[in-house]
Order: C-alpha cells, then sequence, then structure tokens
C-alpha cells in the first residue's frame, strides 16, 4: 500500500491549529530535524516502541507542512487503482485517462474487463510529465529573454 501526501488547502474547522499547537508543531518539527534521531513511541502503560524508518518519514513532511501553516490530507492508495481514481490523481477526466491508456501513454493491466493503473506507473507518468512541462518553461523564459521581453 501506498502513501500519498497532499497539501491541499481543505476548508475544514479541524485544519485550524490553535497557537498552542502551533508550537507543539514546531517544537515537534525540532526534534524531526535533529541528525542520527531515534525516536520511540510510549505507550501510557509505559510500553514503548522505535517508530520505523518509513513512519518516521511521513510523519517529518506532515509536521513539516504543517509548521508552515500548511493543511495536510493523507490519501492511502492500493497498488492498483481504478481508472477514475487515476484520473482523480492526474486532476484530468476518466474520460482523457482512458484515451491515455489507449494510445500507450500510461500502462495499465486487466483485471476482468476493469483497467487497472499500477500507482508506481502513474506516479512515474506524473513526474515525466512535470520535468517535461518544467524544461518547456524553462526554454520559453529563455527565448523571451533573448528577445528582451524581461528588461
Amino acid at each position: 500500500m501506498n502513501t500519498f501526501l497532499s497539501n491541499q488547502n481543505l476548508s475544514t474547522d479541524s485544519s485550524l491549529i490553535i497557537e498552542a499547537e502551533a508550537e507543539g508543531t514546531k517544537q515537534l518539527e525540532h526534534i524531526l530535524n535533529q541528525e542520527n534521531n531515534q525516536l520511540k513511541l510510549v505507550a501510557a502503560n509505559g510500553e514503548e516502541m522505535t517508530i520505523p524508518d518509513s513512519v518516521f518519514h511521513v510523519l517529518r513532511q506532515v509536521v513539516q507542512a504543517m509548521a508552515s501553516g500548511k493543511n495536510v490530507s493523507i490519501v492511502t492508495f492500493n497498488p492498483e487503482l481504478t481508472t477514475q481514481q487515476a484520473a482523480d490523481l492526474l486532476n484530468v477526466s476518466r474520460p482523457y485517462l482512458i484515451k491515455l491508456l489507449e494510445q500507450g501513454e500510461l500502462p495499465y493491466i486487466m483485471v476482468g474487463t476493469h483497467r487497472r493503473v499500477k500507482f508506481e506507473d502513474l506516479k512515474k507518468y506524473k513526474q515525466q510529465k512535470d520535468t517535461k512541462r518544467r524544461q518547456l518553461l524553462d526554454e520559453l523564459i529563455a527565448e523571451s529573454q533573448e528577445l528582451g521581453f524581461y528588461e
């Protein structure tokens, strides 16, 4: 199971951090950012457990976002997503996603009569698109500077 962290601004009353919580969040961020820090979880009965690295990294990301004043939502995913789930993650319509699948832009598997997209493939596709978008934007900026639009 994969976890996807999103810094979406969700308008809920629970997303408002009161001053005391903000201070506690800043202190927790400081602790999580210390080098070679091995955190332990202590239960009310005194039982201790070392926090696994994977949980530590997720916790650090959440706390850093909250300390920066961002709202955080955590969504868990199965390794295979429905076409609607994949479309939602890419922020595109389901028909557009189906078109990408049929054109071979994004690999998929069939489960019975239903298409499924592997989360890892979706993540890789999104990273490639983001990288290409950044490169094109950099080229556009460079061209605009050559033409004197940024003087």
